[in-house]
């Protein structure tokens, strides 16, 4: 960390602890502790808003004082370098709050997990939402990559989304311009931080929507090695193909760097199998990348985020 940057750092958690406890302005924050695949390098100061009072307050402290600043959720979709982050990483998953339910209209904090929100939507006998029980991953998250799986996604069920900008001005989007397609959304483009998702679901019988979450749950259980870390679906899917046959197909099931390996249960992961470094990772991904592009000619894009600095 340079000087200045150092000494920027200090002022700016002194100026946060004036509003944040000191339990949720931590220094030298390891983000393998905040990240699914259980990797990452220290970040120079984590915070940890729970409202979107003091999610607009931190980015409007953070922006003053001319700090770098990364968003993270439950850290579910990331790839953190081993020489971490340098400026401020907030995280978002303490923003759990329930703030409204009535009208099938839920709105919910974006720290909420997911599969919690599915599972919410089934006990106040709701449709819509299934699809995303076994989705790993907070819901803010979910929002910004348009999270689907099993011919759901977020864009069918979002109506609105509440968000702060780096300048710490809170921001409400309707349906029509939250630009919603293939794991994309607005927020790719204008950087703002997802702070409250609204949904509209339909009324359901509540025995078929568990039924269809306890569906989804066993084929998911069944075909995914949940039982290891990782950040869920590595690559992306390339036009006219799926990236996990492709990759078994090229018989990479099981290859191998370090402790990452191709999931052998299923091509399409990268795990953790205990103590993998991001180099690890990285070199598991670039190696699949390159014979999946020799083999088929065919350009496999990561859908998880890398981020970070490496180690010096």
């Amino acid at each position: 960390m340079g000087k200045n940057n150092n000494h920027n750092i200090k002022a700016l958690q002194t100026a946060l602890l004036e509003t944040l406890p000191s339990t949720r302005v931590r220094e030298e924050e390891y983000l393998r502790h905040h990240t699914t695949f259980k990797i990452g390098g220290p970040a120079d100061l984590f915070v940890e808003p729970t409202t979107m009072a003091e999610l607009s307050f931190a980015l409007r402290t953070i922006h003053e004082f001319d700090v770098p600043v990364t968003i993270i959720g439950c850290g579910s979709n990331i790839l953190v370098k081993d020489g971490g982050i340098r400026g401020a990483v907030v995280s978002v998953r303490h923003m759990t709050q329930i703030m409204d339910c009535n009208d099938n209209v839920l709105c919910i904090g974006s720290g909420y997990m997911l599969k919690d929100a599915s599972e919410f939507a089934w006990e106040n006998g709701l449709t819509g939402l299934e699809f995303a029980i076994g989705i790993p991953g907070t819901l803010g998250g979910a929002v910004f990559m348009n999270a689907g799986a099993y011919d759901g996604e977020m864009s069918h069920v979002v109506t609105a989304v509440r968000a702060v900008d780096f300048q710490g001005n809170i921001k409400e989007y309707d349906a029509s311009h939250l630009d919603f397609g293939y794991r994309h959304s607005v927020f790719h483009d204008n950087h703002e931080v997802i702070g409250e998702v609204i949904m509209t679901l339909k009324p359901g019988d509540k025995d078929a929507i568990k039924a269809r979450m306890d569906e989804l749950t066993e084929k998911r259980e069944s075909k995914q090695p949940l039982e290891y870390a990782s950040a869920g679906s590595t690559f992306k899917r390339p036009p006219g193909y799926f990236a996990g046959t492709l990759i078994d197909q090229t018989g990479l099931k099981g290859l191998s760097v370090g402790d990452a390996e191709v999931s052998k249960k299923h091509a399409g992961f990268v795990i953790n199998k205990g103590h993998a470094s991001f180099k690890d990772v990285h070199g598991v991904i670039k190696e699949v990348q390159r014979r999946i592009k020799e083999a088929h000619d065919v350009d496999l894009e990561t859908e998880v985020r890398i981020l970070g600095e490496d180690e010096k």
